[in-house]
């Protein structure tokens, strides 16, 4: 453990943000967070509560409360660990940024969530680069609670290591899967959708945009189209896909992934904003919540 953990961030360069890694493990320096930095989180969680009323699934407004998250100061890692342990067997470890592959795919194989100890500055609200603790504590940390979800993330996390050992276009593949459900992840519930993608519950603007806008394609969850299909980084996303339920998303997980990391090695990657004629489209409908192309 790390007695003065560092706040690790991406470099700025002419080229653009630099991700930088790091691997070490540190305490939570609870008692170090400025008054700056609770009321950057109070702000942060207020803004996505509000905005989240009736866009969230109903797993994540439960579970937040179950962890008697609130806006008063900053969680504490223990206590959270110490409701998350007996209910899903997962734990919460304080990073300082932005793990290499392969260790996190290995925490996450071993019920270890990382976390960021540190929180975005006030000229970060709106946008940061990397994800900090509000990104992975109000974002993530309240599926963990839900058991088919923990499970998906630990299974996510062993296929993760496999992959790492087959090729870097395996890689590329199952990084797709993680980003289109765990980051940007939609599931319709009782005939709407809901969001259930941390990318999208701690940030106000694609809170919004995911459901609401007419731009971006809603597609019904096809695990081979999900590993094809490119990403952005750098705006709004382009696509989502949709689930039907978390068992679909653990269901998912159970084939050997190798044979189809060499099926999809014979295919082009699919841009993040095109759609094509086999995508069962999710299209609102007048009065009636969310319906697939199939039933309309």
């Amino acid at each position: 453990m790390s007695s003065a953990p560092r706040r690790v961030e991406s470099l700025v360069t002419d080229k653009g943000n630099v991700p930088v890694y790091t691997t070490t493990i540190v305490e939570q320096p609870w008692d170090s967070y400025s008054e700056q930095d609770h009321a950057t989180w109070a702000f942060l969680f207020r803004r996505q509560r509000e905005v989240l009323q009736g866009r969230a699934c109903r797993e994540f407004i439960e579970n937040q409360q179950r962890f008697g998250m609130n806006p008063e100061r900053i969680p504490k890692f223990e206590d959270l660990n110490a409701v998350l342990g007996p209910a899903t067997g997962w734990k919460l470890i304080g990073v300082e940024g932005l793990l290499p592959e392969l260790d996190f795919f290995e925490h996450l194989a071993n019920r270890r969530f990382p976390v960021t100890w540190w929180i975005r500055r006030p000229d970060q609200i709106d946008y940061i680069s990397e994800p900090d603790m509000f990104h992975d504590l109000f974002g993530h940390v309240p599926l963990l609670l839900n058991p088919v979800f923990a499970d998906y993330m630990a299974a996510y996390g062993r296929g993760g290591v496999k992959a790492h050992g087959v090729s870097a276009q395996a890689l590329v593949n199952l990084t797709r899967l993680y980003w289109y459900t765990v980051e940007f992840g939609l599931i319709r519930q009782h005939g709407e959708l809901r969001i259930y993608g941390s990318g999208i519950v701690s940030s106000k603007g694609e809170s919004i945009h995911c459901l609401e806008s007419a731009a971006p394609n809603r597609i019904g969850f096809d695990m081979k189209r999900i590993m094809q299909t490119r990403y952005r980084i750098d705006t709004y996303q382009k696509t989502y896909f949709v689930i039907d339920s978390f068992e679909q998303l653990m269901e998912a997980t159970r084939p050997d992934f190798v044979p189809i990391y060499a099926e999809l090695a014979t295919r082009e990657a699919i841009p993040a904003g095109e759609a094509r004629s086999t995508d069962v489209i999710i299209q609102r409908g007048t009065g009636e919540g969310w319906a697939t192309d199939a039933d309309t």
